[in-house]
């Protein structure tokens, strides 16, 4: 016979009852396999609870906010303000930004606080109206291909999927983008746009910043008309001039014990000498470096191939990922600050925020001393913004320094031709700053304070797991040039890389902190499926990792589809890198077609745009016939743009398309994932 399932059972005879019935033992499983679940459940809630981030209470919060830290909604009811300014930031302008505006809130009676959105339960926005004269503002960064940064994406996929009642919010957004990227500004145009819908008042028009011009003068100008929008809504006034009060106090930290004072760490003290698995931008691998050679054959550019050892650090990527690497200023520049100064570099102190409500209370990891603040977390080598000048003013002794201070921080034309030309186009970071205006003495700990973070690097992984699990592979491009004032100007992290050489067995290899950063920049789930890859220079890098992936399947026994690389650089005798590999790719099928453009090795400068624009027939039947995919890798200001002109060519003509239709069809590739890039300006 059949039970109610149609499976079979065997009829029999039972001539005497059991001790234990069927049902009996079908009870005591039940309860069995409920205790063993409600056990393990509460056990994974416990050593959840146990992984949250290091993070210090200051003694001064209530024992409400200690319990309810997420809930923003109360910090401004207990502390009585009603402007709270929310930062989506990757490389920490967003945060400043925000931090500014929060400050300047006092001038209008508006006392303000500044909040990370990942820290905070962003459905207590609806209870904004609660509170009188409220005003919430978001500073987002857009980064990647039109992404949120990482402490915004939370909030970000909150107003995707949720249809939260808004009204009685009141709101304003400024965007930090890059005009030389094709989603520029997207996150917070949507962000914008989003919380119209729900039902929220926007104060003031959407501010978008340009980092490929003056963002720091996009900000300031959609500041000073943010404020009167503010004034006008809500019939206030300005109550006094701008402050230039401090946001963080210094401490004394002579007598810490030295096991409690940080070395460098990025946020765990002593995190590197006790490694924890998982690493991420807080907690990254301290990686040996196992192989670093120069991969030019001659000519008086360095390009390197670096691998990190990640042997026994549980660490995984994917082809197509990205390894943040963290670097260190040299030792020269942070002397030379100390010089200038005057500054004993070894003095042990702390920065604590002057707002004990504020989640942040350091600007960075302290206590520690100023020369690891100038060498691990302070970035001394790029173009101040205005913002400095201006704060460096009370510090000129000289009328002449104050004056030409006073006049780069003005918002007037003749203030922001100075700025341009001394500082951006002669390529002043403050080391040289200091240098040129002798009178200007600033605190150290100011400076500390007003520099900003020191920010990771990323490089595109070029090589695939499949092949090298066990380490991660990237090409750098080693970056030193010469400045109008005559100075040599060395890029931070890969002139550290270029020193990171490793030796025999017996001594200790060199390290460098790592993380890896997820892409979209993966290659087709199928293997059969055709790909065209554009990477001149070190473009070429992620694509090392793609067509060893598909070497692997080959390999392996499994079809793969049509590969075809692009590839460009200066000569063919001293700038091809990885030939001998793209040449066996090549002779064992792997790879079926190799362009090459070697742009100086004849009279006529010859580009890849040049090789695509010549093989419209081969571009059209991979990406048109055979629903192939795209990939370009490389600069963003004019090689991937000038490829996307020429793409949207391609699918007009050979595709017999109107401009239109070819547009839309290419926006289409790139919803499909089919068109990706991974560029940078």
């Amino acid at each position: 016979m059949e039970n109610s399932e149609g499976v079979k059972i065997e009829s029999t005879v039972v001539t005497e009852e059991p001790l234990i019935s069927a049902l009996d033992i079908a009870l005591f499983v039940v309860i069995i396999t409920v205790a063993y679940f409600w056990y393990f459940k509460r056990d994974k809630q416990s050593s959840s609870s146990e992984k949250k981030p290091y993070t210090i209470q200051p003694s001064s919060l209530s024992s409400i906010e200690q319990t309810s830290n997420s809930s923003f909604i109360k910090k401004l009811k207990s502390t009585g303000r009603s402007l709270v300014v929310f930062y989506g930031s990757q490389t920490g302008t967003a945060e400043e930004f925000a931090g500014r505006i929060a400050k300047e809130g006092a001038r209008y009676k508006m006392k303000g606080m500044v909040a990370d959105p990942e820290e905070c339960d962003m459905a207590d926005l609806v209870e904004m109206k609660e509170i009188q004269k409220s005003l919430a503002i978001f500073c987002i960064a857009t980064y990647g291909e039109g992404d949120p940064t990482d402490n915004a994406m939370d909030f970000y996929e909150w107003l995707q999927n949720g249809d939260a009642d808004l009204e009685g919010l009141n709101y304003a957004v400024f965007g930090l983008g890059n005009k030389t990227y094709e989603h520029y500004n997207e996150i917070a145009i949507y962000i914008d746009q989003r919380l119209e819908e729900l039902g929220a008042t926007r104060v003031h028009e959407i501010g978008l910043g340009d980092d490929d011009a003056n963002i720091e003068d996009d900000f300031v100008s959609w500041k000073e008309k943010l404020w009167e929008s503010v004034c006008s809504h809500y019939g206030i006034e300005e109550t006094g001039e701008e402050s230039n009060i401090r946001q963080y106090k210094l401490v004394d930290c002579s007598e810490v014990l030295p096991e409690r004072i940080f070395s460098g760490e990025i946020s765990r003290l002593k995190s590197y000498e006790n490694q924890r698995f998982p690493f991420d931008v807080k907690n990254p691998y301290l990686s040996k470096i196992a192989v670093n050679r120069e991969l030019h054959k001659s000519g008086d550019r360095s390009c390197m191939h670096i691998e990190f050892d990640i042997d026994g650090s549980k660490m995984r990527y994917d082809t197509g990922d990205h390894v943040a690497v963290y670097p260190k200023n040299s030792s020269e520049l942070v002397d030379k600050i100390g010089e200038l100064l005057n500054a004993d570099l070894d003095a042990v102190f702390s920065l604590l925020n002057t707002d004990e409500e504020s989640s942040k209370k350091h600007p960075f990891p302290c206590p520690c001393t100023y020369r690891t603040a100038l060498t691990y977390y302070l970035d001394i080598t790029s173009n101040p913004r205005t913002r400095i000048m201006k704060e460096l003013i009370e510090y000129a002794s000289d009328p002449k320094d104050q004056e030409k201070l006073k006049l780069m921080a003005s918002s007037t034309p003749e203030g922001k031709k100075e700025f341009h030309e001394w500082i951006l186009r002669d390529n002043r970071n403050i080391v040289h700053i200091l240098e040129d205006l002798p009178s200007v003495k600033p605190d150290l700990d100011h400076l500390c304070e007003l520099l900003p973070r020191l920010q990771c690097r990323y490089y595109s992984i070029s090589s695939s797991p499949k092949v090298y699990p066990k380490s991660i592979h990237i090409t750098a491009v080693l970056v030193n040039y010469t400045t109008p004032t005559n100075r040599v100007n060395k890029g931070v992290a890969t002139n550290l890389l270029a020193q990171l050489i490793p030796t025999n067995d017996e001594l200790p290899q060199p390290t460098i902190p790592i993380y890896i950063r997820r892409s979209q920049f993966r290659l087709p789930p199928k293997s059969q499926t055709p790909i065209i890859m554009i990477g001149p220079g070190t473009g070429l890098a992620p694509f090392r990792g793609f067509i060893q992936e598909r070497d692997y399947a080959r390999k392996e026994g499994r079809e793969i589809g049509e590969m075809v690389l692009y590839f460009g650089c200066r000569k063919k005798d001293e700038d091809f890198i990885y030939e001998n590999e793209l040449q066996e790719y090549v002779a064992n099928g792997t790879l079926t077609k190799l362009h090459l453009a070697f742009s100086r090795d004849q009279p006529e400068k010859k580009y890849v745009t040049h090789l695509l624009e010549q093989n419209a027939d081969e571009l059209w039947n991979i990406i048109g016939e055979k629903s192939g995919h795209l990939y370009v890798c490389g600069d963003a200001r004019s090689m991937a743009k000038d490829v996307h002109s020429i793409i949207v060519k391609v699918v007009m003509e050979k595709g017999q398309m109107t401009n239109s239709q070819a547009l839309n069809y290419v926006k289409k590739m790139e919803h499909q994932k089919r068109y990706s890039a991974d560029v940078w300006s």
